[in-house]
């Protein structure tokens, strides 16, 4: 384990002692905050009994499916962006205060239009990450160097072959970090959807949790999302790494 690793992981376990130790000793109300080791009972008791797994499998899955969507079509509107400089030139002011409208406004209107089913959460998610990957798509396609349009001129490729084989790598690091930020939005705006009007998954199950006083099965789902979130990005974060090395490696 490296030094940051550790370092990370000594922070971790030191606020969760901190917590545990607060809340223990009466400095934090446990009507408010349970301690997280009963957290981590409640959790091992709700998937032990698969009481919430239907719910568990709704939520991850409109997840996967919104990041999915927002990543692809990100990067296809990304690169038609960037051919047309005009059109880029227009939705420049647009892309950089985008994320200053919360996108759960227009959630409502959704749900009139398409009703209480997964489609609103969806496209909540998808509008939550998309622009993200565009932005990110944009700066990556910036950042190719011009050269590798004059190589692929000499070894006579093709546009798609030159794009594929030479300007694709080049942008990939900054494509990367376009995924792992549509995975957080995505994430986030698909949990605080159905915190607000779902039917159904985790975020509402949490919600009715919370108007009922049920705390064990609040905290344990939140310690769930906690833990699948954490361990997603540092996944992706570790891929990262590795694939920055084999960059720096094929290089020297």
């Amino acid at each position: 384990m490296s030094k940051i690793a550790f370092l990370r992981l000594a922070v971790i376990v030191i606020a969760v002692g901190l917590l545990e130790a607060a809340c223990r000793g009466g400095l934090i109300d446990h009507r408010v905050v349970i301690p997280p080791s009963e957290m981590a009972i409640a959790l091992a008791h709700i998937l032990a009994t698969g009481e919430a797994n239907h719910q568990i499998i709704r939520t991850f899955g409109i997840v996967i499916i919104s990041v999915a969507i927002a990543v692809a079509l990100g990067f296809v509107l990304g690169v038609i962006v960037h051919a047309l400089p005009r059109v880029r030139q227009a939705l420049d002011p647009l892309f950089a205060t985008y994320y200053a409208v919360p996108i759960f406004i227009f959630y409502p209107v959704m749900i009139a239009i398409f009703g209480l089913s997964v489609v609103p959460i969806i496209l909540i998610g998808v509008l939550n990450a998309i622009v993200a990957m565009i932005i990110a798509t944009l700066n990556g396609l910036d950042r190719v160097p011009r050269v590798l349009t004059k190589v692929g001129r000499v070894h006579r490729m093709g546009r798609v072959s030159t794009a594929l084989r030479l300007k694709l790598p080049a942008a990939a690091p900054h494509l990367f970090t376009g995924v792992k930020l549509a995975v957080s939005y995505g994430f986030i705006a698909v949990i605080a959807s159905e915190f607000i009007m779902a039917p159904a998954g985790l975020g509402r199950v949490i919600s009715d949790a919370y108007s009922d006083f049920n705390n064990p099965r609040m905290y344990g789902l939140m310690l769930l999302l906690v833990i699948v979130a954490t361990v997603v990005n540092m996944v992706l974060h570790v891929f990262d790494q590795r694939w920055a090395e084999r960059r720096g490696i094929a290089r020297t």
